[in-house]
């Protein structure tokens, strides 16, 4: 690795930055792993200017893979990215003993950051969670990244996030709650312990009314769903923001709007069909449109109807060239420009947070759960 234990947190200071990618794990018919399609999906999200890969998170379907598997992926990460890119690797599980020796294997490899999160299934109290991550951090070398997300069964609030901030080597916690409030509040009571990220932009409008900052986009799919590599519009927006030249970054995001919209309301759709899961298999085929390798979902996830391919296809064409050709001969690309959006100079009715910075904002109404697209 990069760094000892004890600079895990300064490591990650320094060099966990910009935009982060979630990579797919992408399958054959045959229900293998692609590896010739996963090395294509590093190629194609290296041209997109992307600083960090992560593998075998959620939207990489971890909880699928066999125990083989995921020894044999994480294996893969180095030989395909070859130093080109930062990396981290979800070693997320519920056997203490099972995390440990993945973490220790990604050591090995050479990946930049173990990322954990809520043991599933038996944590049902945040002191469990710290407990079981405190346990683990002590036997492993790693960075590690806590990813915080009510997929997991548990979502922690910002005071256990801060707690789990204190433990010595997790450097960096991906504050995906969904909600805003408890990602403002994790910002102002972890953000000098660890770095924090919330994976949606709307968090870039936050900092000038609150005055924290926010250095990564860590991480979601957005990159190699928005962009080409011909046009980087989402991740020079994020690299952007990320160096604190959010004023720079606001016209970026206007442009970006008319697909994330649209990328919001086919989330939304999916997320509601399936009880709340994360909508991997609308990702994936949203990745092939664009060029990259996705192949099928594994249960209990389940795969998009036809009928929804088509329609996300024929909607996606008329915002971004297809690598992928509509099937429709009505639909033309870039035929419609995409509603369009002011982008707010500030958040018009930004929460209240807990622990506002020195001098901090006019108290407000806590607001109702933020709509989210982490990834």
């Amino acid at each position: 690795m990069k760094y000892s234990k004890s600079e895990a947190k300064s490591w990650a200071r320094e060099h966990v930055t910009g935009q982060w990618t979630t990579m797919v794990t992408p399958f054959t018919p045959q229900d293998e792993l692609d590896e010739k399609g996963l090395e294509a999906n590093v190629e194609h999200v290296l041209r997109l200017g992307t600083r960090g890969l992560g593998f075998s998170w959620n939207m990489g379907e971890f909880w699928s893979l066999t125990h083989e598997e995921r020894l044999h992926l994480l294996d893969l990460v180095p030989r395909l990215v070859k130093g080109r890119a930062l990396t981290a690797f979800q070693a997320t599980g519920t056997s203490k003993k099972e995390v440990v020796s993945l973490c220790h294997r990604a050591e090995e490899r050479g990946i930049d950051l173990a990322i954990l999160a809520s043991p599933y299934i038996m944590a049902k109290t945040e002191e469990q969670v710290i407990e079981f991550i405190r346990q683990i951090a002590a036997e492993v070398n790693n960075a590690i990244a806590f990813y915080n997300s009510p997929q997991f069964g548990i979502t922690m609030s910002a005071k256990g996030l801060s707690r789990l901030a204190d433990i010595p080597n997790l450097a960096v916690i991906k504050e995906a709650s969904f909600n805003m409030q408890i990602s403002l509040d994790t910002h102002f009571q972890a953000g000098s312990k660890a770095v924090i990220s919330t994976p949606d932009e709307e968090i870039f409008f936050f900092e000038p009314f609150y005055g924290f900052h926010q250095q990564a986009m860590f991480a979601n799919t957005s990159d190699w769903r928005f962009d080409t590599p011909d046009s980087h519009n989402y991740v020079d927006f994020v690299n952007l923001a990320t160096s604190g030249k959010l004023e720079q970054a606001r016209p970026l995001y206007a442009k970006i709007w008319p697909v994330k919209s649209l990328s919001r309301r086919w989330w939304g759709r999916l997320v509601a069909r399936s009880g709340g899961a994360l909508p991997v298999q609308m990702v994936k085929y949203w990745g092939e449109l664009m060029g990259m390798v996705g192949g099928p979902v594994r249960p209990p996830l389940v795969q998009m109807l036809e009928e929804e391919k088509q329609e996300l296809r024929e909607e996606l064409s008329r915002l971004l060239p297809l690598a992928t050709a509509p099937s429709s001969s009505t639909a033309t690309p870039h035929s419609a420009p995409g509603p369009a959006m002011v982008v707010p100079s500030r958040p018009e009715k930004p929460p209240v947070i807990a622990h506002p910075p020195p001098g901090g904002g006019p108290p407000m109404r806590r607001p109702a759960k933020a709509r989210s697209s982490s990834d």
